[in-house]
């Protein structure tokens, strides 16, 4: 399967999230059924981030829509990486990885052995901080005084049986 083709074409948030599990499945052998995935307005910075979280209460990994939008506008093809990055970073926490360090790790080997090592998905897990002019604001942003998500539907069809 030429899963950088299928990245490269992705043209929603539920393809890449599709492909995320696809790939987590062949590389841990099991996956996170449930999963919910949500926008919402996390804020940037001139330091830095939050490009997503994964909230193990709710089994829902939120994306940072500011941070999106951001890429998708200062550098379009950079936007498909960054946001495979961002949830195969979150569908590992939502496997049971919480130390940061061996999520980053992970990320980064399973970028590196679907994608190759010159991809933009793998150079983006292999040192984020080098992709932050794309990332921030120059003065920074205020943070949000209500953090409200967008649940995105259609997220994890194949594994729901439910209608939400």
């Amino acid at each position: 399967m030429d899963y950088q083709e299928i990245l490269d074409n992705a043209q929603s948030i539920q393809e890449i999230y599709r492909l995320v599990k696809k790939i987590a499945k062949e590389y841990f052998g099991y996956l996170q059924a449930g999963l919910l995935v949500g926008l919402s307005d996390l804020g940037l910075y001139n330091k830095g981030f939050l490009g997503a979280y994964y909230s193990l209460n709710a089994n829902t990994i939120v994306l940072n829509r500011k941070a999106l939008v951001k890429v998708e506008h200062s550098n379009p093809e950079l936007y498909l990486p960054f946001l495979f990055h961002l949830m195969l970073h979150e569908y590992i926490h939502s496997l049971g990885y919480m130390d940061e360090s061996e999520v980053r790790a992970l990320a980064y080997d399973i970028s590196e052995k679907y994608f190759g090592e010159d991809h933009l998905t793998t150079r983006l897990a292999k040192d984020l901080n080098s992709f932050l002019p794309y990332l921030t604001l120059e003065k920074g942003d205020s943070m949000p005084e209500d953090i409200d998500v967008e649940y995105i539907s259609g997220i994890d069809i194949d594994e729901t049986r439910y209608i939400m």
